[in-house]
């Protein structure tokens, strides 16, 4: 069964938001990267990204857009969620290039238009340094 991993917001201020998020609601930093912050309150995460170019925003909503930008999953079976996703009027989106070796990452939309990602375990720990072994 896929599991929700992680909330995407894309903001104009990774840390101002990133310290709204840790004092406000105790949550921690998990990982910084070039593009944002990892937090985590210790079962789901909250990326705070600020993409650099309308490419790396990876839509149509480009690298200015600020808000709910996505929500991912993490699920091993990709072919079969894949086919689970359609089945039940989900549309295939993009698979994001330059993901880690070996990981795998495919956006799709739901019925809404919400945009969301399933991402394989090797992503999830590579790209992320998140620990899914209690998950």
């Amino acid at each position: 069964m896929a599991k929700l991993r992680h909330i995407a917001i894309t903001v104009p201020d990774i840390e101002a938001s990133a310290k709204f998020y840790e004092e406000t609601f105790g949550m921690t930093r998990s990982m910084i990267s070039p593009i944002g912050v990892l937090l985590t309150d210790g079962v789901v995460n909250l990326a705070i990204l600020k993409f650099q170019n309308d490419k790396q925003a990876g839509d149509e909503r480009g690298k200015d857009y600020h808000g709910l930008h996505h929500i991912g999953f993490v699920e091993d079976d990709l072919d079969g969620i894949s086919k689970t996703i359609e089945q039940n009027g989900g549309k295939y989106h993009m698979r994001l290039p330059n993901t880690p070796e070996g990981a795998t990452e495919v956006k799709f939309r739901d019925p809404n238009g919400v945009v969301f990602d399933i991402v394989d375990t090797g992503y999830a720990s590579r790209a992320w340094g998140l620990n899914l072994e209690d998950a």
